[in-house]
């Protein structure tokens, strides 16, 4: 099967309903992450076919959770996972992908022009230093840091009502345990990527 094919297999699976254009970013997106990453090391995986599964619709899971926000912060967004699959699955959805990495970000804003993605906002900071004009009603992070660290970090940039959406993979009992006061687990999620074969969670958290 080729990269596309397991692609779109795995997008009927997830039931997004994505066009043709859609599907073209995203195996673009692809394509970009593949070359770069010989330079940049972008991901430890390095076959495409593999990437589809690890990378595009692992982060394409967290799309059907991000109902009811209209801005997302990806932080710590390395290659852009899972930012820029989730921009290019909901075009409405103002997206942030924030890293303290020159070299991460270069190669965002470079997929971001190369792609055609005006709902996209790469930033080279570091997490606590940011201060946006405008927080964010939903926050994710998918390979960051641990709960309490992501959200002792991210205080000054949820919005009221806002959600913390963390992308993790077994139950993570013990980091839940550590999390601060300030901070409730409203639900943890065991979430089903298609074509790949390992535990995966979504744990939404607000602020108390």
């Amino acid at each position: 099967m080729t990269h596309t094919a397991e692609l779109k297999n795995g997008l009927d699976q997830l039931a997004l309903g994505l066009n043709e254009q859609q599907l073209a970013l995203l195996d673009g997106y692809l394509t970009l992450l593949a070359k770069w990453n010989h330079t940049y090391n972008l991901t430890a995986v390095r076959e495409e076919q593999r990437m589809v599964s690890y990378h595009l619709l692992d982060s394409l899971s967290l799309v059907p959770h991000l109902n009811g926000g209209t801005r997302l912060l990806d932080v710590g967004s390395g290659g852009g996972m899972p930012g820029i699959p989730a921009a290019i699955a909901r075009p409405d959805l103002q997206v942030v992908l924030l890293d303290s990495n020159h070299k991460k970000t270069t190669f965002l804003r470079q997929a971001v022009i190369e792609l055609g993605l005006p709902n996209v906002e790469v930033i080279t900071s570091r997490v606590e230093a940011y201060q946006p004009e405008q927080k964010f009603d939903r926050i994710t992070s998918r390979a960051f840091a641990e709960l309490a660290e992501f959200v002792k970090l991210t205080p000054h940039l949820l919005a009221e009502g806002g959600q913390y959406l963390a992308m993790k993979g077994v139950y993570p009992y013990e980091e839940i345990s550590l999390l601060p006061e300030t901070v409730a687990v409203a639900e943890v999620l065991p979430v089903s990527v298609p074509g790949l074969d390992a535990e995966r969670h979504l744990v939404r958290m607000v602020a108390k």
